[in-house]
């Protein structure tokens, strides 16, 4: 058994210190980035935060969607050839294929099937997404599929330490995906004690694949604006959001109408007002819901790791996507950062017992 002694850190952990600035307005900040890859050779520009490879996050609209403000987006594992078709169905066809990555399982019948769908497309990002991230099965599956599709862009996780994302960026990933419990319907920590805290991992892995020329992915544990700027602060390429992008009307779901009495009287009778409010359900992709929608049931050798909630209804995502993207470019004026590719240069982490005032929001 080892201890590590030295604390890792979450993003509630810290704060960013602010510094003189010649920026005078958050239009001065470009958050649009280029990037060549290590392994695929190919160069890519555009906004660095990927919608989740979940169910209600990683669909086609909100590809569509996001696509507007040059943001990405995983689509799950189970869309299939009919949903790629539909999706491509349109002029922006080749914007959304430089913006969306089709997801995959280590099964090598998934992969051929997904390898069909690539080829016929002409697809550009392929996402071997896993729980667990370091079984030697799955650095030997990465290298397989860099030897099929040698220009693919290769996303590959989950990982949160530096000697795995060093190994996975050797066998042919060009980004890895960082993250292990951190998501807000992930319960991994809970179900098995395994993981590490995000900003650290973050800062852990990135250090690790920037020094092979390689790439990561912030995956989870966002909850605001600023917890996205702390990723791309401490290191991180891109960005996933899955509860941050939940609950939209481009995610699809069916809308709950919950009923509930208000702390409002009526004037005349006195009584609670009836209040009515939409949700929409939200779960993690290890949870009993994804499990008995997409694998009939969960196996009797596993647990479920992922739980299921009801988000509120949150309408059109272009008020979030534009909520986050101005949040990010504000933390950049705060540091005189005019680009996002400077922010982590610009950036000195402060540690906090509190990092807002709470009080309102009990």
């Amino acid at each position: 058994m080892n201890i590590e002694q030295d604390k890792k850190m979450d993003f509630k952990d810290v704060l960013i210190r602010p510094k003189r600035s010649t920026l005078s307005s958050r239009k001065q900040v470009s958050l649009e980035r280029t990037f060549t890859f290590r392994n695929s050779g190919n160069t890519w520009t555009g906004v660095p935060v990927i919608a989740a490879n979940m169910d209600g996050v990683g669909v086609p609209t909100m590809a569509s969607a996001l696509t507007k403000h040059q943001m990405m987006t995983c689509l799950t594992k189970h869309n299939d050839f009919g949903d790629w078709a539909n999706l491509l169905d349109g002029d922006d066809a080749e914007q959304i294929k430089h913006l969306t990555a089709i997801s995959v399982g280590t099964k090598l019948d998934a992969w051929e099937e997904a390898k069909k769908i690539i080829q016929s497309f002409d697809l550009q990002w392929v996402c071997v997404d896993v729980a667990n991230g370091y079984s030697e099965h799955f650095a030997d599956f990465i290298k397989r599929v860099r030897q099929d599709l040698p220009k693919i862009n290769l996303i590959a996780g989950n990982v949160v330490t530096a000697d795995m994302t060093q190994e996975l960026i050797l066998a042919g990933a060009d980004v890895v995906k960082v993250g292990i419990g951190p998501g807000s319907v992930c319960t991994t920590r809970i179900k098995t004690g395994v993981g590490y805290p995000q900003l650290s991992a973050i800062l852990e892995c990135a250090d690790a694949a920037h020094g092979l020329g390689g790439h990561v992915i912030g995956d989870g544990g966002c909850t605001c604006p600023g917890d996205v700027a702390k990723a791309f602060a401490a290191g991180a390429d891109f960005v996933m959001l899955g509860g941050m992008l939940a609950g939209h009307q481009e995610g699809g779901g069916e809308i709950i109408e919950r009923i509930y009495h208000s702390d409002q009287l009526d004037p005349e009778t006195l009584e609670p007002l009836i209040e009515k409010k939409d949700f929409i359900q939200f779960y993690g992709m290890s949870s009993d819901t994804a499990m008995n929608k997409h694998s009939g049931g969960v196996a009797h050798y596993r647990a479920s790791e992922g739980r299921t909630l009801e988000v509120p209804f949150k309408g059109s995502v272009n008020a979030t996507v534009l909520d986050i993207l101005g949040g990010v470019r504000s933390t950049c004026t705060y540091v005189g950062a005019s680009k996002l590719k400077y922010l982590g240069k610009c950036t000195t982490f402060v540690k906090v017992n509190n990092q807002f005032n709470a009080s309102l929001l009990k």
